[in-house]
C-alpha cells in the first residue's frame, strides 16, 4: 500500500481498503481488566510521579476532569464522585497492547502498529466481503481472548480510516464500528468532520481553511488543487487526496528503526550526590542498551544530561550535558553504562539538588555494519553472548530480574507512584489470584 498517483479510487492492484483499530481508553481499559468492580466507574490514570492526567474513563470525562490537570487540582471531584486514581504502569500497558496486536495479526493480512493502541490493518483483499461483519467479528475475538474494548473504523485510505474510526466513537458508541466501503458512505464521513477534526490537520491548517470558509472535510476536497499545495505545501495536497480515496500514506508493516534513542525520567525525591545519580543514570544506559539490541543496532556516541528543578525558584538551577564518543559502536550494556558514567563524572558539580537526568544513544548504525577500531580489544563473540543470555532472562522472568550492580537496588530515585496497580501479566509474584 504504497504511494498511488491515480485520478480515481482505483489503485495499483485495485481498490485499497485499510481498517484503523483503536483500543478505546486504552490505559482506564487496561486497569479496569483486572478490576471488575470499575466497569462503570470513573478512572483517571496519572503521568510520572503521579502529576497530571493522561488518560481518563467515559465516566471521567462526563465529569469535566480534563486531560492533563494537575492531580491535586481535581482532587475535590475525585473524592466527591470516587474516582479511581492509578499510577501509569506502563509495562502493564505494552504487555497488553502486544496482545491486541497478536491477536489482530491474525484477522488481516498485514499489519502496521502505529502506536500502543492503534494499529493499521491491510484489508484491500476482502473488499467483496462484508467488512462490517468481520470488523465485529474482530472486535469480538480481541474482547474474547484479551478484553480490552477497541473500536474500528474502515476506509479506502489511512486518513479515511482513521476518519471513520472517530466516527464510530463519536456516533457509533453502541457498535463502535464505522465502515466506508461504499461512496455515499465516504461522502457521509466527510460531511460529519470538521475539518479539526482531520487526521494531520494542525490548528495552523485548520484555521487557515476555516478562515476561508472550509469548514468541513467536504468542503475540503471541493479546493482547488493548486490552492491547496501553495498554501498548505504537498502535506495538505496529500491530505486531500487521501480523503478523496486516493492512498497516499505508505503502509509500513515494520517501523523503521530508531535514529536516536532516549531514557529520561523525573526523580520521586530531589538528589544531591553523585554516587545517588550513578544508579538512574547506569539504569537508564542499559535501557537505551536493551533497546539498541532490540532493533539490532549500535551506537558510538552516549549522550548525558542531567538538572534541577526549574519550578523550585528558591533553588541554585544548573543543566550540564556531555557527548561522549565510543571508538567502536556497541549495544553491550557495560560498555554503554561505562561511557554514560563518565559523562556524569563530567558534569556532575556538588552543592545542587537534581530533579532529573537522562541518557541518549546517537550515531546509531546496523549492528551488522559495525567498524571495529585498530586497537578494540573486546572479545565480540563472547559480549554478544552475555547480552544475548542476559535479554532473554529478563525476557522470562521480567524486567531487571538480572542487572548490573551499579543501577542499585533501593533505588530511592524511583518515580513517585503511589497508586501503581500491579503487574499482572509480566511478574509471577503479582499474577491475579483467586480463592474458590
Amino acid at each position: 500500500m504504497g504511494n498511488r498517483h491515480t485520478h480515481s479510487h482505483q489503485s495499483i492492484g485495485g481498490i485499497t481498503m485499510v481498517a484503523l483499530v483503536d483500543c478505546n481508553n486504552f490505559y482506564a481499559s487496561c486497569e479496569r481488566l483486572f478490576q471488575p468492580a470499575l466497569q462503570q466507574k470513573p478512572i483517571v490514570v496519572l503521568s510520572n510521579n503521579d502529576g497530571c492526567v493522561i488518560a481518563r474513563s467515559n465516566e471521567a470525562k462526563a465529569l469535566g476532569i480534563p486531560m492533563g490537570a494537575p492531580a491535586f487540582m481535581i482532587e475535590p471531584l475525585i473524592k466527591k464522585h470516587q474516582v479511581a486514581v492509578f499510577s501509569s504502569n506502563y509495562i502493564l500497558y505494552g504487555s497488553l497492547s502486544n496482545r491486541v496486536m497478536n491477536v489482530l495479526r491474525g484477522c488481516a493480512a498485514a499489519i502496521e502498529v502505529y502506536s500502543i493502541d492503534e494499529a493499521f490493518l491491510d484489508v484491500s483483499g476482502m473488499k467483496h466481503h462484508d467488512l462490517f461483519a468481520w470488523a465485529l467479528q474482530v472486535q469480538q475475538k480481541v474482547t474474547k481472548e484479551v478484553g480490552i474494548p477497541i473500536s474500528i473504523g474502515v476506509g479506502q485510505t489511512k486518513t479515511l480510516a482513521k476518519m471513520a474510526n472517530r466516527y464510530a466513537k463519536k456516533e457509533r458508541k453502541e457498535v463502535g464500528v464505522y465502515v466506508a466501503q461504499e461512496e455515499w458512505q465516504r461522502l457521509h464521513l466527510l460531511q460529519q468532520t470538521r475539518v479539526e477534526d482531520i487526521w494531520g490537520c494542525g490548528r495552523q491548517y485548520s484555521n487557515l481553511l476555516t478562515q476561508h470558509n472550509v469548514f468541513t472535510a467536504a468542503d475540503f476536497v471541493q479546493v482547488q488543487e493548486e490552492w491547496v499545495r501553495k498554501k498548505m505545501t504537498v502535506v495538505g495536497l496529500r491530505m486531500q487526496k487521501e480523503l478523496k480515496g486516493i492512498s497516499c500514506i505508505e503502509y509500513d508493516a515494520l517501523p523503521p528503526n530508531k535514529k536516536c534513542i532516549q531514557t529520561a525520567r523525573s526523580f520521586g525525591t530531589l538528589l544531591q550526590h553523585k554516587n545517588e545519580l550513578r544508579e538512574p543514570i547506569a539504569s537508564y544506559a542499559n535501557s537505551c542498551a536493551t533497546k539498541l539490541r532490540k532493533q539490532k543496532t549500535c551506537t558510538s556516541s552516549v549522550y548525558v544530561f542531567i538538572h534541577t528543578n526549574r519550578h523550585r525558584t528558591q533553588d541554585r538551577q544548573y543543566f550540564k550535558s556531555v557527548t561522549i564518543s565510543l571508538d567502536t559502536p556497541t549495544n553491550d550494556s557495560a560498555a554503554i553504562i561505562q561511557a554514560a558514567l563518565k559523562g556524569l563524572d563530567i558534569v556532575f558539580r556538588p552543592g545542587y539538588q537534581f530533579k532529573k537526568a537522562g541518557v541518549l544513544v546517537l550515531d546509531i548504525t546496523p549492528d551488522d555494519q559495525v567498524q571495529t577500531s585498530l586497537f578494540d580489544t573486546t572479545d565480540r563473540v563472547k559480549s554478544n553472548g552475555m547480552m544475548k543470555a542476559l535479554d532473554e532472562v529478563n525476557q522470562l522472568f521480567g524486567k531487571n530480574t538480572v542487572q548490573y550492580a551499579v543501577q542499585g537496588f533501593k533505588k530511592k530515585w524511583r518515580l513517585k507512584q503511589a497508586k501503581v496497580s500491579p503487574c499482572y501479566t509480566t511478574n509471577i509474584h503479582e499474577v491475579l489470584t483467586i480463592q474458590i
